[in-house]
């Protein structure tokens, strides 16, 4: 059990980032922002509401892929039935799949050349540490694109 309690505080830790980082968070957040100044209005709505807001339109867009994480990695580990390696890898599959379809493929290229990784680097191959820059950067080309739209 105390293993289990390290786990979880440790992963609280790290919630704000993934969070702000693996989530489509971001993306709604400038939007609403930039929102916000084209209707001309300086502090209405406050910052806080904003923030709100943009957390729960965050887990409702990201429902179904934290669902799948519940059920691939969270329900066996808990159970007893995983390992805890196995339920990471379980868990990071959902999340690496929905920002795979939310990033540029150009993003991924030019974070795969930095890396100094193979030129054609898709899908599975592709580490997370290649993938979360490039996810934040198509989010915010994304949310930038749509702010300037409205």
């Amino acid at each position: 059990m105390p293993i289990q309690t390290l786990l979880f505080f440790t992963a609280l830790s790290f919630l704000p980032a993934v969070l702000l980082l693996m989530t489509g968070f971001t993306r709604i957040v400038i939007v609403l922002s930039l929102l916000r100044q084209a209707l001309g209005t300086q502090a209405a709505p406050p910052n806080q509401v904003i923030i709100g807001m943009s957390l729960f339109l965050t887990f409702f867009v990201m429902a179904p892929t934290f669902d799948r994480i519940y059920d691939r990695a969270y329900a066996p580990y808990a159970a007893g039935t995983l390992p805890v390696d196995e339920a990471l890898q379980q868990g990071a599959q959902p999340l690496r799949e929905f920002m795979l379809k939310q990033t540029r493929q150009s993003d991924v290229m030019l974070f795969a050349r930095l890396a100094k990784l193979p030129a054609e680097v898709k899908g599975e191959d592709v580490p997370l540490s290649v993938l979360v820059p490039a996810f934040v950067t198509s989010e915010l080309k994304s949310a930038f694109q749509i702010g300037f739209m409205i």
